[in-house]
């Protein structure tokens, strides 16, 4: 490997060059290069969608939650229909552990682990 290197010293040598140059060329900042980021002016009115979108999240900020609904008639007279959730069993204790080794039970190896 070494014995390559030192044969090939100046082809090493160029190519290194070559690299170096390519990379302050790269690298430096040119004044005369056009710019790469883009500028945009976003002052100018937006869609009717937007808009209603902003004129909503106004009316939105300007709300004000108070306990007095939950005293409301018509709130207490509401009715839950909703049903009840059942506690179903767990699974293993270990779930990777091989179907032999008793359910629910954690299996136990021979052989120490390390």
């Amino acid at each position: 490997m070494f014995e390559m290197i030192v044969r090939n010293k100046i082809v090493i040598g160029g190519l290194a060059i070559i690299v170096g140059v390519g990379a302050w060329f790269g690298l430096s900042g040119d004044s005369s290069s056009p710019d790469l980021l883009v500028t945009e002016d976003f002052t100018t009115a937006g869609t009717a969608s937007d808009k209603d979108l902003v004129a909503t999240l106004l009316q939105l900020r300007a709300v004000a939650l108070e306990g007095s609904i939950f005293s409301d008639p018509a709130f207490q007279t509401l009715q839950d229909f909703g049903s009840q959730i059942i506690p179903e069993p767990v699974g293993r204790l270990n779930p990777f552990a091989p179907l032999n080794a008793g359910q629910g039970k954690q299996a136990t190896s021979t052989s120490p682990r390390r």
